[in-house]
């Protein structure tokens, strides 16, 4: 079963982002830098991060819903079998191994290793 972790919203307005969903939820952000908040929603995190200029091989600064899984590797493996298609395969990256696919709509979807998944 693949359990929820993460909301991530990219955008030019990450000050007012920040803003908003803090007066929201009133309560301050998890983790705070230049350019990223995260709030904690229970166990589901909300990323928010600035909108960047996409480069060769960066990931596309898109909005996505992160599920965690035990094992990304089979995880996508059992996702294809299943005929969906891994748009980026499984990856070592910075917070953790995780490969992404898309929903019909055309939404990126992230898979994060479990042990891999960090709350801030």
């Amino acid at each position: 079963m693949k359990k929820l972790v993460e909301i991530a919203k990219f955008t030019k307005k990450i000050e007012e982002m920040s803003a908003f969903y803090e007066n929201l939820l009133g309560t301050a952000p998890a983790a705070r830098s230049e350019g990223m908040a995260i709030f904690m929603i229970g166990a589901v995190k909300l990323f928010l991060h600035a909108f960047y200029e996409q480069k060769e091989g960066d990931l596309p600064p898109e909005n996505h819903l992160a599920f965690e899984v035990p094992n990304v590797i089979q995880a996508c493996d059992e996702l294809v079998q299943a005929g969906l298609k891994i748009e980026v395969p499984p990856k070592e990256y910075y917070w953790g191994y995780s490969a992404y696919l898309r929903d019909p709509d055309g939404q990126m979807i992230e898979l994060i290793e479990a042990d891999q998944v960090q709350t801030n």
